[in-house]
């Protein structure tokens, strides 16, 4: 049987917007400049949300602990989603990145920024990101939140929702609504393959959308 997580990488984020939107659910869509890394990765899974914030009085020694005690924290089978606070530093680097793979994290996704590209493309470790850059967060930065209630652009997040992430865009479903979501966005994926078929054979496209009443 598979899991949550296994359908929900099997959707795309496309229908589960559709799907939301003919629910009457809130649009969950996070800001467009989060983009993937790597295109040809999706990050699909639970939410294990972090916070944190700029910090100068911080020593370097003091930043990598407690960096690293995130990584330790980050819970497998799940999509990290951090909220840095900062549009300055990289919140995700080449050794960090095979350290959540190598431990089953699922992906990570930050409102901000990414660095050693080439690396963590190379390992196949899905990175959302709004930019990149080679300043990281020594003596700069620290976290100070681990799976309570984050916000990233108008979009609020708890940790346990779910998230799918692909080239198109981030959609957030609520924990309480994944099941629901879920079997509509399959049962939509379905009739969109008949339709594609249909119109494929030869049917008008019209008369395609009316019979399925999908398009």
């Amino acid at each position: 049987m598979p899991t949550l997580t296994e359908r929900l990488a099997n959707c795309y984020s496309g229908i589960i917007y559709d799907i939301m939107r003919d629910m009457g659910l809130a649009p969950a869509v996070l800001p467009p400049e989060i983009r993937p890394l790597d295109p040809a990765l999706k990050i699909a899974g639970p939410v294990f949300t972090m916070r944190g914030r700029p910090d100068k009085t911080v020593d370097a020694h003091t930043t990598l602990l407690e960096w690293t005690g995130f990584l330790s924290k980050a819970a497998a089978g799940h999509v990290v989603v951090c909220q840095p606070q900062d549009s300055v530093r990289a919140l995700m680097g080449e050794l960090s990145a095979e350290t959540l793979k190598f431990r089953g994290v699922l992906g990570y996704l930050v409102d901000g920024g990414a660095r050693d590209v080439s690396f963590i493309r190379d390992i196949g470790f899905p990175v959302f990101c709004s930019f990149t850059t080679p300043i990281d967060i020594v003596a700069n930065w620290v976290p100070e939140a681990f799976n309570e209630t984050i916000t990233i652009g108008n979009v609020v997040i708890r940790a346990g929702d779910y998230i799918l992430g692909d080239q198109d865009g981030v959609v957030v479903i609520p924990a309480d609504k994944v099941e629901s979501v879920l079997e509509r966005a399959e049962t939509a994926i379905s009739t969109e393959n008949k339709v594609r078929a249909a119109i494929l054979a030869g049917e008008d496209p019209q008369q395609a959308y009316l019979k399925y009443g999908k398009f």
